[in-house]
């Protein structure tokens, strides 16, 4: 089970999330979250990763280009496209050898089944249904999302934190979790208790990942 810890916005935050010995952090590219961060910052955190985490860019319909760009000015090793993004557009990314997460969501476009327009590393699978993009911290039916993109990776996101991430985790059986607001004591800052009872959850119900997760 791979875990992502999204919207990292600090050094501190992220050494305290790689302590952890999860497989991902996410950093958000969009400029009207609280969590978003600029070239600088990002590259900064991305510096102090250890070799074995995968540093995933968040964009949300920014230009295939601009997100290549950024996604080699940083140092990601992967990025996740938040928004409406053309299939044609995840392919481009996936031939720069970057490996690509596309996000589709239950209340609005992209919806699950457009799952077959696209052939990502993997998807990341949310409600959605507020001003923002993104879980907005909502808790929804995770069942909706079992099985919902076929034999390609799922990473399932929105309104999880450590009381409830296990129900979640039967409902979906997805092959990873992404946390954000969850694990925070005010957005944009993450809380390291919170996250190491999250990740403790997740580990009693789902063993370690094994070789063919969707970051290994």
């Amino acid at each position: 089970m791979d875990i992502k810890i999204c919207g990292i916005t600090t050094i501190d935050d992220a050494q305290a999330a790689c302590s952890l010995d999860i497989q991902a952090v996410g950093l958000v590219f969009y400029a009207k979250s609280p969590r978003y961060v600029d070239e600088a910052t990002a590259r900064s955190i991305v510096r102090v990763l250890p070799s074995h985490m995968v540093a995933v860019g968040v964009f949300v319909d920014r230009p295939w280009s601009t997100v290549l760009a950024t996604a080699r000015s940083v140092g990601l090793h992967a990025v996740q496209l938040h928004g409406n993004e053309p299939p044609e557009d995840a392919a481009r990314l996936e031939e720069a050898g970057l490996r690509v997460m596309k996000a589709l969501f239950i209340n609005r476009a992209p919806y699950l089944k457009d799952y077959i327009h696209y052939a990502p590393s993997a998807f990341l699978v949310e409600c959605a249904g507020k001003q923002r993009p993104g879980g907005n911290a909502l808790a929804w039916d995770w069942g909706q999302a079992k099985g919902a993109v076929g034999g390609t990776p799922m990473m399932l996101a929105g309104g999880l934190n450590h009381d409830n991430v296990q129900e979640a985790l039967r409902a979906a059986e997805p092959s990873g979790v992404d946390v954000s607001s969850g694990v925070e004591s005010r957005p944009g800052r993450k809380d390291p208790e919170k996250m190491e009872r999250f990740v403790n959850a997740v580990r009693r119900l789902r063993p370690r990942p094994v070789l063919g997760g969707i970051f290994s």
